[in-house]
């Protein structure tokens, strides 16, 4: 019944074991891959024919993570998997971006690939798992498929290179890289590092290229087992009509790419294609024949813009390879706002706001391997606005998640632990111009907008894009790519870092793969780059401030006896509710005693954490406390010192010279400063108020030669009618009878 044929191969101390025709045989094809525990299964599909007037490759990915993989039923009321998570739509994007290259140019029959996660073993992640087993699928189906691609994790734990560290070793890790490739040339990178040399970064992208090959030839093996015959195609000539739009267009398009204005270009080129499609005769006005003409005027666009800059080194706006555009950084550019920055380069610009909240505010991930907490959130937003169209307003797309997560990658390693910082940030990024590399714009400006709220990053953050051009042996690498650059290049080399190493590199290739000599190129160029960039944005700011914005919740840090943890919340939580109720902060309190108390208001706090302290803590002897008076005897004054605690200042501790009553000098529910002299043999305690200066808190200086207060405590002490409230030794009996 099932034509059943497996490889496996023993891979980074695992075994990886790659299956096809058991399950998901109507497909075109379907791979089971496990590695460790971890088992997705991964299908392709490919439509059989063209749609008509299709002018792109409509390939889609989806990767699903099922909850049953990891035993556990999905929250929520309806109890089944909803919209994908950003983990999914990252992951999509992650395989989507190497194998789509690698498809035979003019291939437009729509492919859909779906990797679902079928089990996980907490131990090894599925991402990598999920591009190996969409490529065995794409190389067993027939489809034009210039592959296998083999892909990797990297990771860098004490020093040394780790090929596929498991989740719980990530956390030591200084590097997470993914990456992909053929067995040739390196076609994607993703990763975040922790202020890593450019040479280390290298080091570890041709380390997991070398470690992937033996996956491509398990794939290979694999293929010549079971794959499918391949498909006989028969693709239209894309060059079909480029001699006709050459004649027509091509001095138009030779001004379009020497101007340097987005809009101006943008106009010769819609007003050159208007002519090409105006004059140059279809065939009964085909649509296919259409789609043959848009790519020849493509075609005639690459040769004009990608030779100028092969042969001369002048890119389109005027500059040379190396320069970066001139760069205007602006910090605390809205009033209210807990920080923000305007971070503008050339065409592209990010506004950028940051805002502080409490752990209140964490934002809760449901994950696979269980339920985490996250501290810094960053989103990024690209109305159509940004680039002169109109267009839909809804939920982030798969564009927008990807590259506000790239720039999260960029910051992350450099956000200050809960410790330090006990703050929960979120960060947005309305791109309000966009003519290349929003994203980096995004961690100029995230890294601005930090340093204006007063987050005391380690070190300020700056990202610049590459381009490539490839010409046979020729090349050309560009700094501070434009949007035509990236349309018509052949490379997008995103590196983000501070001034001592890497924090995010991600490279995305279209053509069939680079070398290490141009990513070496690449890297140092962007170094240079980088460098400028964080001195331009020094010119606003080049520190965290000193203190949070007046707007922003100031949060105090206390840590308690962990045995003291339900005498603070009480009942139900009735006495945390009094005491937020009372003080109006918000107060947090973690399974290991650590206290965060949050206001806008510093007294609120301040109150919060005397109630705290009242609950758990005793006072110290000799020192001063600011209470209330609650109670006025003959014999002195009862005072709540510290929390719920009370103390009699005796009349002789009242004020200097001894009055003739109590009332004379206090009253009920006056606030006074009185410093703890001590305990009594029953434990009562004994306050002072003569020997601290009512207005300043401060003890007042003893006279030389005076009397010891705490000596006269243990010498005055009152009589016993007026500590138990009962008559003296000398006094008049009472009539029991």
């Amino acid at each position: 019944m099932f034509d059943i044929h497996r490889v496996e191969i023993d891979w980074g101390g695992r075994k990886l074991r790659l299956e096809t025709g058991h399950m998901a045989r109507q497909a075109d094809a379907a791979v089971l891959a496990q590695y460790g525990e971890s088992s997705v299964l991964a299908t392709v599909v490919a439509a059989k024919s063209v749609r008509p007037g299709i002018d792109f490759f409509p390939m889609t990915v989806n990767y699903q993570e099922k909850t049953y993989a990891a035993g556990k039923i999905p929250g929520g009321f309806f109890k089944r998997e909803g919209r994908p998570s950003e983990k999914e739509t990252l992951v999509s994007r992650l395989i989507d971006r190497p194998i789509r290259p690698l498809f035979v140019e003019g291939f437009k029959n729509e492919v859909q690939i779906v990797i679902t996660v079928l089990s996980h073993d907490m131990e090894n992640d599925p991402d990598v798992l999920s591009m190996v087993a969409a490529s065995a699928a794409l190389t067993l189906s027939g489809l034009p498929f210039l592959g296998p691609i083999g892909a990797a994790r990297v990771g860098v734990i004490n020093g040394e290179f780790v090929l596929n560290p498991m989740i719980d070793e990530m956390a030591e890790s200084s590097l997470d890289l993914v990456i992909a490739g053929t067995q040739d040339a390196v076609m994607m990178v993703e990763s975040e590092a922790k202020e890593l040399p450019e040479k280390q970064m290298l080091e570890a992208v041709m380390f997991g290229h070398r470690h992937f090959q033996p996956v491509i030839d398990a794939i290979i093996k694999l293929a010549e087992k079971a794959a499918k015959e391949p498909w006989d195609l028969q693709l239209p000539d894309k060059n079909k009509y480029k001699d006709q739009v050459k004649a027509v267009a091509g001095d138009i398009l030779v001004e379009a790419f020497s101007t340097a204005e987005k809009q101006k270009r943008q106009d010769l080129v819609a007003a050159a294609k208007e002519k090409v499609f105006a004059e140059i005769q279809l065939p009964d006005d085909d649509a296919n024949e259409k789609v043959l003409l848009g790519d020849s005027f493509k075609s005639v666009e690459m040769d004009i813009m990608r030779g100028t800059v092969v042969k001369t080194g002048n890119r389109i706006d005027g500059r040379d390879l190396k320069t970066v555009r001139p760069i205007v950084s602006e910090v605390h550019v809205l009033p209210r706002t807990h920080g923000s920055a305007l971070f503008t380069r050339g065409e592209t610009q990010a506004l950028v706001v940051a805002t502080l909240g409490t752990g209140d505010d964490e934002q809760f991930i449901d994950a696979l391997e269980g339920t985490r907490k996250e501290r810094f959130m960053l989103h990024y937003n690209f109305p159509p606005y940004s680039v002169g169209e109109t267009g839909r307003m809804g939920s982030p797309g798969r564009r927008e998640i990807g590259h506000g997560k790239l720039a999260w990658r960029a910051i992350h390693p450099l956000i200050p632990g809960p410790e330090e910082f006990p703050y929960t940030v979120r960060v947005v990024s309305e791109i309000t111009e966009s003519n290349g590399s929003s994203s980096m714009a995004t961690v100029c400006g995230t890294s601005l907008a930090l340093m204006d709220a007063g987050v005391p990053l380690k070190s300020p953050v700056a990202g610049i894009a590459m381009g490539l051009i490839k010409e046979g042996n020729d090349f050309a690498v560009l700094s501070d790519i434009i949007g035509d650059e990236d349309h018509l290049g052949d490379m997008d080399f995103k590196v983000a870092g501070t001034a001592n190493g890497v924090t995010s590199l991600q490279m995305d290739i279209k053509i069939t793969g680079i070398t290490e000599e141009i990513m070496r190129i690449a890297l140092d160029q962007a170094y240079d780059g980088r460098m400028h960039i964080l001195g331009e944005m020094s010119k606003a700011i080049t520190g965290a401030r000193e203190e949070v914005g007046d707007y922003a919740p100031r949060i105090e840090t206390i840590h308690i006896p962990t045995d003291k943890i339900r005498e603070v919340i009480g009942s139900g939580g009735s006495v945390i509710r009094e005491i937020v109720a009372e003080s109006g902060a918000k107060i947090d309190i973690s399974d290991d005693g650590t206290v965060k108390i949050a206001s806008a208001n510093r007294e609120s706090i301040e109150a919060a954490i005397a109630r705290i302290k009242g609950i758990t803590s005793e006072p110290e002897v000799g020192e001063i406390y600011k209470g209330k008076v609650v109670k006025i005897m003959d014999f002195g004054a009862f005072v709540n010192f510290f929390g719920a605690k009370d103390g009699l200042v005796h009349i002789s501790q009242l004020t200097q010279g001894r009055p003739e009553t109590v009332g004379e000098v206090v009253k009920e529910g006056q606030e006074v400063y009185v410093k703890l002299l001590g305990f009594d043999d029953r434990g009562k305690v004994r306050l002072s108020m003569k020997i601290v200066d009512q207005a300043t808190g401060k003890e007042i200086p003893r006279e030389e030669g005076a009397p010891d207060p705490a000596e006269e405590f243990s010498r005055e002490r009152p009589p016993r009618r007026d500590r138990e409230g009962g008559r003296g030794r000398g006094g008049p009996r009472r009539d029991r009878g």
